[in-house]
């Protein structure tokens, strides 16, 4: 009976002095930036997890910052797509604040060769192949791909470059300037002898008017 409770005595002791330990831990505000290895290039959007704290986790922003609160000698693991997880732990510093310079190592995962093949099986394959047409030749093909129905048909589904639309813009623009020459719509009304004709008249018409009024 005395062992008992002896033992029982000594695993509370143990539990109040790590409880003790546990609440006498300093807390500081842990920060830092996540950069990767060589190009110093930051990661953004890494996720930072508290392993001495119940697995809290926190994210990096897209400069690979980040600042959470945390007591001296969390574990803390640093883990992106992409890159190899990284475990450190926080030291004891003098002060209530630390920054941390997390550097990452690139992950390189190679995977093995693949051949893709436009069939299935063997069987398609040997069914592709026995019903291959090779009745045309190269010439033949070549007299049907440059057929007017052919061409008129990729005209009408392949978008024109920029060089077809400057050669465009620029024979329209060519043409406006000849339809202001030609086409009276256009044309300069002091050059119109039926203008000068129209105004001389209505001036005329103006005079006698006048004077049959003097009257």
């Amino acid at each position: 009976m005395k062992l008992l409770v002896s033992i029982l005595f000594a695993v509370f002791v143990l539990f109040c002095s790590s409880a003790l330990h546990a609440q006498e831990r300093k807390i500081i505000q842990y920060s830092g930036i996540v950069t990767t290895v060589g190009s110093g290039l930051p990661v953004g959007y890494a996720t930072v997890t508290n392993l001495s704290f119940r697995n809290e986790a926190f994210a990096a922003n897209n400069e690979g910052y980040f600042s959470f609160v945390a007591h001296v000698g969390d574990t803390i693991r640093f883990t992106s797509v992409g890159f190899d997880p990284l475990v450190v732990t926080i030291p004891d510093v003098p002060g209530d604040k630390y920054t941390a310079n997390i550097v990452m190592q690139n992950l390189v995962t190679e995977l093995p060769m693949v051949t893709p093949y436009p069939w299935a099986s063997i069987e398609e394959f040997n069914l592709a192949f026995m019903n291959l047409d090779v009745s045309e030749d190269n010439i033949v093909r070549v007299r049907r791909s440059l057929s007017y129905e052919s061409l008129s048909a990729m005209a009408a589904v392949i978008p024109r470059d920029g060089n077809e639309m400057r050669s465009i813009n620029n024979a329209q623009s060519f043409n406006t300037m000849n339809n202001k020459v030609i086409n009276q719509r256009y044309a300069n009304p002091l050059l119109n002898p039926f203008a000068w004709g129209s105004l001389i008249q209505q001036i005329t018409k103006g005079s006698q008017s006048r004077k049959s009024s003097n009257y």
